[in-house]
Parts: structure tokens; sequence; C-alpha cells
């Protein structure tokens, strides 16, 4: 392959990683946009999701396994991948979904950037991995960032009583989430991350749609239109399409330069939840989200299983 065709490849990976990454950070801004103009609550909207992602990792599941190269689950994986789709993609988006009632989005996007150093924090005591000086920098600078932009929003939001409660839940999010990812990379190399993907979101929306009907049991339920569409705007363009767009970005740039795009997810929210949500922006956020910018980057720096893997981002 020449110089020339890899420079376009590389061009064309870092677009599509880039439009990915900024199709992730829309989720918050269409979540908050749905609680605020439709009567809806947290399982309801995140089951509207799940229904329109649902045919999306159906039929990538059946491809998948169609392959030569495919590698059948034992019994114990089965479990396994169930396991983590529920207790960690559904819990984690539900926290999520709740936390955002109450707190802004751009709060939201960074307290949720906890999740790179959660995951480290669990492979070291639970798989004795060895944190290294350059990633205990990152975690304090990681958790520097947070507490500037958490104390400053704090003095801004200081009239919503539920700003602790929404902060926590968006925490459990992040640490949920954590454990996904830590689980992911334990069975990623033998089954492939896509196969993996597909398989734990079916589990996942198994979950969901199931917490949905045990909420709604014996009641009749309408979904308005408003809450179909926010449904198919979430499951569509902040699920589906930068799933598979970050997958194709790291085949085509890798996952160091994947990781640095990444980074772009908080910026753009507070940018979004700025013109959008007319959420304002204050030097102390400005300054904390490019703090922990830097120290998740940092988190990832040479690790041997990249943060990033071709699998839906952050909730």
């Amino acid at each position: 392959m020449n110089t020339a065709t890899k420079h376009t490849l590389s061009l064309g990976g870092l677009f599509v990683t880039l439009a990915g990454a900024v199709l992730f950070s829309t989720k918050a801004i269409f979540v908050k946009l749905a609680f605020g103009q439709v009567r809806v609550d947290a399982v309801t909207l995140l089951a509207a999701r799940m229904v329109f992602a649902l045919p999306f990792y159906l039929v990538a599941a059946f491809l998948l396994s169609r392959q030569k190269d495919n590698v059948r689950f034992t019994v114990r994986e089965w479990v396994y991948v169930s396991a983590i789709g529920i207790l960690g993609y559904y819990l984690s988006s539900l926290f999520d979904f709740i936390g955002l009632q109450y707190i802004s989005a751009g709060l939201e996007r960074l307290i949720l950037f906890l999740y790179p150093s959660f995951a480290v924090f669990i492979n070291a005591f639970y798989f004795k991995q060895r944190i290294s000086g350059i990633q205990k920098t990152a975690l304090l600078l990681t958790y520097l960032g947070i507490g500037i932009a958490y104390f400053g929003e704090l003095s801004v939001d200081a009239n919503n009583p539920d700003f602790y409660f929404g902060s926590l839940m968006v925490l459990l999010c992040a640490a949920t989430y954590s454990v996904y990812l830590v689980g992911s990379g334990r069975i990623i190399p033998r089954v492939g991350a896509n196969k993996f993907t597909a398989y734990a979101m079916l589990a996942a929306t198994v979950g969901v749609l199931g917490h949905f009907l045990v909420v709604n049991a014996g009641k009749g339920v309408a979904l308005s239109p408003d809450i179909w569409q926010y449904g198919v705007l979430l499951a569509v363009f902040s699920t589906v399409l930068p799933s598979f767009m970050l997958s194709q970005g790291l085949k085509s740039i890798g996952s160091n330069n994947v990781a640095v795009i990444s980074g772009i997810g908080p910026v753009s929210t507070i940018v979004q939840a700025h013109f959008v949500l007319g959420e304002k922006i204050f030097f102390t956020q400005v300054l904390g989200t490019l703090i922990v910018i830097v120290g998740v980057l940092l988190i990832g720096w040479k690790r041997e299983v990249p943060l990033t893997e071709p699998k839906p981002g952050p909730v």
C-alpha cells in the first residue's frame, strides 16, 4: 500500500471517528430535550431507545454468527456476556437517564468520564494489574478536573434540591459501565469485539424491556409519537451509528488515535448543551473539562487493551 492510500484512509478514519464521538455526545442532549418536552420517565425513554436499536443488533448478531471465523460461545460465555450486558450496560444506562433528570448535560458527561479511572481500579484490585506512575498522575488530574467543574456548577445550581442525587446516579452509571468495560476485555480477545457488542446489547435490551413491562404491568401503556421520535433519535444517532463509526475508526487509525479523538465528547456535549438547551458555559466548567480530558488520555496511554473498543460508548 502506498503512502497516498494510507493518507486517504487516515483522513477517512479521522473523520468517521470524530463524527462518531460527536454523535455519542448527543445522547445527553436528546434525553434532556425529551424530559423537557414530553411527560416521560427514565425507564420508558430508555425502553423506547432500545426498541429501535434492537433490530440493528439482531441483524449484526445474525450476520456475525454466520461468518467463517465465527467463534461459538460456550455455555459459560453465554452467561458471562448476558450478565455483563444486563448488569453493565442496562444498569449504567438506567442510572444515566435517571441522573439526567436532575443535572446538566455538561456535568453528566464529565462525571461519566470517570469510568476509565474506575476500570483502572477494578483491574488493579481484582486482577492485580499494576497502576503505573503515569496512570496515577492521570487519576489525580481526572479527579481534580471533576472537582473543579463540579463545585463550579454547584455554585450555579445551588437551588436544585436533587443535584446531589442526580450526580450520584451518573456516578453509579460510570461505575457500572466500567464493569462492562473490564468484563468485555476478558472475552473480546476470544470472540471478537463486534460479536460481543451485538449479544451484550441484546441482553441489555432484554433487561430494559423486562424492567419496563414489570413497571407497567396491568397498565394500558400508550406512548405518544414524541416519545417514539426521541427513541429513534437516541437509538440511531446516539447508539447504533456512532458504535459502528468508532468500530470503523479503530480499524482505520488505531485505538490510540480513537482514544484521543473521543476526548472531544465532553466538549461537544457542553457546546451542544449551551446552544440547544441554553445551559451556561462557565470558566470552572471549561477548566475542569480540559483537565479531565488530559487525565483520561493519560490513563489510556500505551495500554495493552485500549479503553476504546468497537462497542457502544458510555451509555
